[in-house]
C-alpha cells in the first residue's frame, strides 16, 4: 500500500503555467514521487496599469510510501 502527503506550494511567474511550473520544481528539490498538482488559487500583481506577474497557491501531491 501506498502513503501520498499533500502539501501547500506557492509558486511565482510570468504566467499562470510558469507559476505553475516553479511550485512544483520548487517542491521537487526537497521531495520525490511528485504525483499530482492542483492549483488552488489564482492572483496576478499589477504594476504601472499592466498584469506583471501571476501567483498561483498550488496543493501538490506525492508519494511517501511503497
Amino acid at each position: 500500500m501506498s502513503v501520498a502527503k499533500v502539501i501547500e506550494v506557492m509558486g511565482e511567474g510570468s504566467s499562470i503555467e510558469n507559476a505553475v511550473d516553479h511550485a512544483v520544481s520548487g517542491a521537487g528539490e526537497s521531495v520525490r514521487n511528485i504525483q499530482n498538482v492542483w492549483v488552488q488559487d489564482i492572483k496576478a500583481v499589477v504594476e504601472n496599469g499592466k498584469v506583471a506577474k501571476y501567483r498561483v497557491n498550488t496543493k501538490i501531491t506525492f508519494v511517501v510510501g511503497g
